[in-house]
Parts: structure tokens; C-alpha cells; sequence
């Protein structure tokens, strides 16, 4: 995977924690708040962070439990989706689409890993 692509696609990692995060924050007014955001972030962190495909080039294949490509390709973009989805959920619709697009460019440009993602 090119270093450039790499770098895209933390940052829409980044992207997504903190759409999610900040989608939490609004869901209440109250107190809890504070629980709605960090908990959004720490799920989808552990998510992205614990499942992994042994040799995967983009991860080192760094995980704490080992699952097939399509299952992580699934995790991938249910973490990108909600970040999507959260993005539009706090009234940024134009960032939504925006975010979007990018994560799909990541993947238009991530099709090797892709296609060993799906053999695997």
C-alpha cells in the first residue's frame, strides 16, 4: 500500500472516531454525555483495533484475534459507515458526503489489499 494512501487512511480513521464521538456528545444534554461520546469512540476503536487478518500489509496483521478478510473489510466499513452516518447526524451532511468520498477514493485506490482481503 502506497505511504500516501496509508496516511489517508488514518486520518479517516481519525475522522471517524471523532464524528462518532461527536455524535455521541450530542445525543444528550445531560451529564451523560460525556459517557455517550468517549463509549462511542472506545467501541469503535476496540472494533477496528482487535480484529485483524494475520499479514494483512496495511496492519501488520496486529490483532488480538484473527478473523477472515471479509470480516474485516465488514469492520472497516461499519466503522467508516457510522462515521458517515454520524457526520450527517450532527447536522454536516456536506462533511458526510465528503467523508464519504474519500473513504471510498481509499478503497478505489486500496483494490490489491481489497482482493486479498476477499481470498482470505
Amino acid at each position: 500500500m502506497h505511504p500516501a494512501n496509508l496516511a489517508l487512511r488514518f486520518v479517516l480513521e481519525l475522522v471517524a472516531l471523532g464524528a462518532l464521538g461527536w455524535w455521541g456528545w450530542t445525543l444528550t444534554q445531560s451529564g451523560w454525555r460525556w459517557l455517550a461520546a468517549v463509549g462511542m469512540v472506545l467501541v469503535a476503536a476496540t472494533l477496528w483495533g482487535t480484529f485483524a487478518v494475520p499479514g494483512d500489509p496495511s496492519r501488520g496483521g496486529q490483532g488480538l484475534v484473527h478473523v477472515p478478510g471479509v470480516i474485516r473489510l465488514a469492520i472497516e466499513l461499519v466503522v467508516f459507515a457510522a462515521g458517515a452516518y454520524a457526520l450527517r447526524a450532527v447536522g454536516r451532511p456536506g462533511l458526510a458526503i465528503a467523508f464519504g468520498t474519500l473513504v471510498l477514493a481509499h478503497y478505489a485506490l486500496s483494490y490489491e489489499r481489497i482482493a486479498w482481503l476477499v481470498k482470505q
